[in-house]
């Protein structure tokens, strides 16, 4: 058999070239880069991911390192060497003027600033006795999203624990001085009172369920009663000086229906007689209060939304929509937002007569601008501007606090052709079972009835109740035993003796207290909401069937249409007109509202934002909540607990057509 040689290369014969070390080098490092890529290449996403965590880590910590290390004078020396030498803090400046403690302080937290504890709860719950739910660092809203929401929810037959559930609020005055690590909601102003020389036995934390309804309080906590005994003991203790109230937000409410409950007779009351309020308060000073009460709280009850919802929604569409890890959505926040009594209560009062109407407002004609404190306040369209459909546009209808369209809301309401919704006929149950746990009272309309609401086209203040009672029934059964939102005809009816009617300052009497005084401290030149823009959302099954239309806007930064939000003038959350009006007007000399006459005065408080980061929140904001470090409030508050009065502050301080607007709204004093 042949066998197959192989033929050989011209190059096979030659001379191969001798071994040597440096060939052995080149082999070896070619081999070591060859491993190398090799384990880049094996180089896992989770290995990424502890790196990159590693690295967050070590610079966390060094910056730790350096801020406890650096001197404590270092942040203010770097601030003042950018921005120039700051002011003394209003405890400091006061103190140096030779003021001090007089009065007794309380404080009467708002609404969602006040913390909230666990007593008792389920199995999901274990290990979380007597940690904060609400405020601090709200880790447990990440770690357990639904055994948080199952715990922060009421139940919503009764509005009040559910079975086996007890959240309690936070005692003291670390239940609200910060909301969250780094974010102060009263830290700021009782360290300036400190300064002055306040400490805890003549300052106190009016803590409660700001959850709850008013009464709700006394009934499950006794918190009117507590509250009550405390003040008496600070009278008593601070050689019989009377104390000077400080309410924020809600608490004004709040605060207001207690001075009603403080005086009548028991059971329904505290039985204080009606001269308590003359003996133990000297002045209330109301902070941001939403006395009349604040479009802002309807849209969350409608929609679970607001003006920077609306925004985010235009950013990301379809985010907040989409039923994220089955827990992060607004469906899950309507449904335990509704459990909370007390949002009605700041649900808009007294109708078209102080909101306005389908072709009237008390702002009309207000343009909202980017004012600072070098130019003007206001803004007006011009009376020769030759284009009525901008003049139109630039003079919304206010009164509309929801449109359906923004062609609806600028339409002339003789063009309006609207169907009304009340006795129409709900639909079937067309929701499958899965929406049931997130979709509260809406699947129990059925499409027709989402129509109807829609068909019905605008709504003013005067709509809005029956409209809330069409869509969330079960809600409102339970907000119309403890809240009243109407105009009182005649005060002297005995059915307002009922508590429904104390939050109410349309349908109430300030106490007989002719030396007490009465301040509403809020900010203005921001942006506030006033009147939406609603569409029907893409689909209605497993959906909020509403959502505000952050499609209408315009982009002149001088007109008052955004995202779908017509905003006024404010502190971003209570519009001037709500905050203003019965300091300005309804309780100012003596009327019905006010029989003794009890001194009134207005202090607002201009927003000027931080120049800069290194400025925080600011010391001259007027936002509703970091209005509590502005400056210029600290030291009016300081010095009327030192003893001073509205006198001797400078009375009013004004810089929006309060009085203006409060002139145009028809009410008998």
């Amino acid at each position: 058999m042949s066998l197959l040689r192989r033929r050989k290369r011209p190059d096979d014969d030659a001379p191969q070239p001798p071994h040597t070390a440096e060939d052995d080098d080149k082999k070896g490092k070619s081999q070591k880069k060859s491993a190398k890529k090799k384990r880049r290449n094996s180089y896992s996403c989770v290995d990424n991911c502890c790196w990159l965590v590693g690295c967050i880590c070590t610079t966390w910590w060094f910056l730790l390192f350096l801020y406890n290390t650096m001197p404590a004078s270092f942040p203010q020396y770097l601030t003042e060497k950018i921005t120039g030498a700051l002011p003394d803090p209003p405890g400091v400046k006061c103190v140096k003027e030779g003021l001090e403690p007089k009065h007794p302080v309380v404080f009467v937290p708002g609404i969602v600033t006040g913390g909230l504890e666990l007593w008792e709860g389920h199995e999901c719950a274990e290990g979380l006795f007597r940690k904060r739910l609400w405020g601090g660092t709200f880790g447990e809203i990440y770690r357990r999203p639904s055994c948080w929401l199952q715990h922060m929810s009421l139940d919503n037959e009764t509005g009040l624990d559910p079975a086996g559930i007890r959240v309690r609020p936070v005692s003291g005055l670390v239940a609200a001085d910060y909301f969250a690590p780094g974010y102060f909601v009263w830290a700021v102003l009782i360290a300036n009172l400190a300064r002055v020389g306040y400490e805890e036995k003549n300052m106190y934390m009016a803590a409660y369920d700001w959850r709850l309804s008013f009464q709700n309080t006394e009934v499950r906590d006794r918190t009117l009663s507590r509250i009550k005994r405390n003040i008496e003991l600070m009278v008593e203790i601070n050689d019989g000086q009377k104390a000077v109230i400080i309410p924020h937000s809600m608490g004004v409410l709040y605060f207001l229906h207690f001075m009603k409950w403080v005086e009548a007779p028991a059971p329904m009351g505290g039985g204080g007689g009606s001269d308590w309020c003359a003996k133990h308060i000297k002045a209330v000073m109301n902070i941001g209060g939403p006395l009349l009460g604040a479009p802002k709280a309807l849209s969350g009850l409608f929609s679970a939304e607001a003006k920077d919802v609306a925004f985010a929604r235009g950013i990301a569409p379809g985010v907040l929509d989409s039923d994220v890890f089955h827990i992060q959505t607004l469906q899950h926040i309507m449904r335990m937002s509704r459990t909370w009594d007390s949002t009605m209560s700041m649900i808009p009062k007294g109708g078209e007569t102080i909101w306005g109407g389908l072709d009237w407002s008390p702002e009309e004609g207000y343009i909202p601008s980017n004012r600072t404190h070098e130019n003007v306040h206001n803004s007006f369209c011009s009376q020769n501007e030759s284009d009525s459909k901008v003049c139109q546009a630039r003079n919304p209808n206010y009164g509309r606090i929801i449109s359906f369209g923004r062609d609806v809301a600028e339409l002339h309401s003789s063009k309006l052709e609207r169907i009304d919704f009340r006795g129409a006929v709900k639909g079937k149950n067309l929701a499958n079972s899965t929406c049931r746990d997130v979709w509260t009272e809406y699947h129990e309309m059925g499409f027709s009835g989402i129509k109807a609401i829609s068909e019905y086209k605008a709504y003013t203040a005067g709509d809005l109740l029956d409209m809330l009672e069409f869509v969330a029934p079960k809600m409102m059964e339970r907000g119309n035993v403890h809240f009243s939102h109407g105009l009182a005809e005649n005060l002297d009816d005995p059915k307002y003796a009922h508590y429904k009617y104390w939050s109410n300052a349309l349908e109430t009497k300030l106490p007989n207290a002719p030396d007490m005084e009465i301040y509403s401290l809020y900010g203005v030149g921001i942006p506030t909401e006033r009147a939406y823009v609603y569409k029907l959302a893409p689909t209605a099954e497993c959906y909020i069937p509403f959502q505000i239309d952050n499609t209408a806007g315009d982009t002149d930064e001088h007109v008052c249409l955004k995202d779908g939000v017509y905003t006024v003038d404010g502190d971003e959350t209570v519009p001037a007109l709500s905050a203003g009006f019965m300091c300005a007007k309804g309780w100012r000399g003596k009327t019905r509202f006010n029989p003794s006459g009890i001194k009134t005065y207005i202090r607002e408080y201009d927003h000027n934002p931080p120049s800069n980061f290194l400025e925080g929140r600011g010391t001259q904001s007027g936002a509703h909540v970091d209005i509590m470090g502005n400056f210029q409030l600290i030291e009016d508050v300081i010095r009327v607990a030192a003893g001073g009065s509205g006198e001797q502050l400078g009375g009013d301080r004004v810089y929006t057509d309060i009085f203006k607007w409060s002139d145009k709204i028809n009410i008998k004093l």
